[in-house]
């Protein structure tokens, strides 16, 4: 028996019909995504700014207070001076501040010197109990000291009747996102999470709910072929999901104002083979258990856990080890999270998204045979 496009659009207008009489299924649909981004574009921002920062001035000079002006006009920290060391102890002793900042003696003197043996001395005691904020508020003290010194070098250059600073000053740029903003590496990376795990449950639930409503029977009971059915559940949940990647597109670029500098087809050719496979996914986790209870819980554990863990979203897949970094490679989110970020921020060529195209494109294909496979063992035991 072949392939039947009509028995397969027979079946995804059933289901379509379905979608349309259940409400939970299009408010979830339509409403989820919407409360993810808002949640996750407005809430996560890993931009430390006005962090608090108890200052020390030892020098008390015009040098140590243009430094401490370059530091405030950062927005990165919010100087509050104190007096003398007793003070400070206090201060940081009722844990006001996540640092203190101590600029030695002869800080003005040393810096108008200019000799590289002998430089100003500025100390920076950071709260270690919050490892993340410490290590972000040396990062940004290093940038603000490296702009310090080329404003004091310019400014040692000129008092001398040079033309310029030395040509050995080292002058930064950062490319596809100058800011380092973080929203525009969260948001893009957004449609990884919220489509992934949207499509897993759509499908979970859908042939779960059918065994236990019994009319599962009906179906089986006719003509159709298992691969005409997951067809035919593919679809209807396809297009519903593919408007929410529409959704969550639209969202980007016109609330969360983030460039779109990539090709617009290859970002959508890549959402509809990754939907594709978590839609797969879902069916496989939902033939499997038969019961809406435990398709739920699979499809939340298979489609969050990966996402936030194994996708690269919130930690670095290069400071894993050796093993997990290649574990990684068996999840799609991994593969269409660097797709949607490159695509997003840069004008990527096709050919270094090949890896990612093939990651997704193997999943997908697995996914539908099993789901296949899987309605085929239930249809001839």
């Amino acid at each position: 028996m072949k392939l039947s496009l009509r028995r397969v659009r027979s079946v995804a207008y059933k289901e379509y019909k379905h979608i349309l009489r259940d409400p939970f299924t299009l408010i979830v649909a339509l409403v989820l995504p919407l409360v993810f981004v808002g949640m996750f574009g407005f809430v996560i921002d890993l931009d430390y700014k006005h962090m608090r920062v108890f200052v020390r001035d030892n020098d008390q000079t015009s040098v140590s207070r243009r430094f401490l002006q370059e530091v405030a006009s950062s927005g990165y920290f919010d100087l509050t001076p104190v007096h003398g060391q007793l003070q400070a102890d206090k201060a940081l002793g009722r844990n006001d501040s996540p640092a203190l900042m101590i600029i030695r003696s002869g800080f003005g003197k040393n810096v108008r010197a200019g000799d590289p043996a002998k430089p100003g001395q500025v100390q920076l005691l950071a709260d270690g109990t919050d490892n993340v904020q410490a290590g972000i508020m040396g990062t940004y003290m290093q940038g603000v000291l490296q702009k310090a010194n080329a404003v004091f070098m310019r400014a040692n250059a000129e008092s001398a009747g040079a033309a310029q600073a030395p040509a050995s000053l080292i002058r930064s740029r950062f490319l596809f996102n100058p800011e380092l903003n973080s929203r525009w590496f969260i948001v893009p990376a957004l449609s990884t999470i919220i489509i992934g795990l949207l499509a897993i449950v759509l499908t979970a639930l859908t042939v779960a709910k059918e065994w236990e409503n019994s009319s599962m029977e009906l179906l089986l009971s006719t003509p159709v072929r298992p691969a005409e059915i997951v067809l035919g559940k593919l679809i209807p949940y396809f297009l519903l999901t593919f408007f929410d990647i529409l959704i969550v597109f639209a969202l980007a670029i016109y609330v969360f104002h983030i460039p779109f500098l990539g090709s617009f087809l290859l970002y959508m050719l890549a959402c509809g083979v990754y939907i594709t496979g978590a839609l797969a996914l879902g069916l496989v986790i939902s033939v499997v258990t038969r019961q809406q209870q435990a398709a739920i819980q699979f499809a939340f554990a298979v489609g969050l856990l990966p996402s936030f863990i194994f996708s690269g979203f919130m930690f670095p897949i290069e400071n894993m080890p050796a093993f997990f970094q290649y574990f990684t490679a068996l999840f799609p989110q991994r593969w269409f999270l660097l797709i949607s970020r490159t695509v997003f921020l840069s004008d990527a060529a096709p050919v270094t998204l090949a890896a990612a195209f093939a990651g997704i494109g193997l999943f997908a294909a697995v996914m539908i045979v099993l789901a296949v496979k899987k309605f085929k063992t239930d249809v001839e035991p």
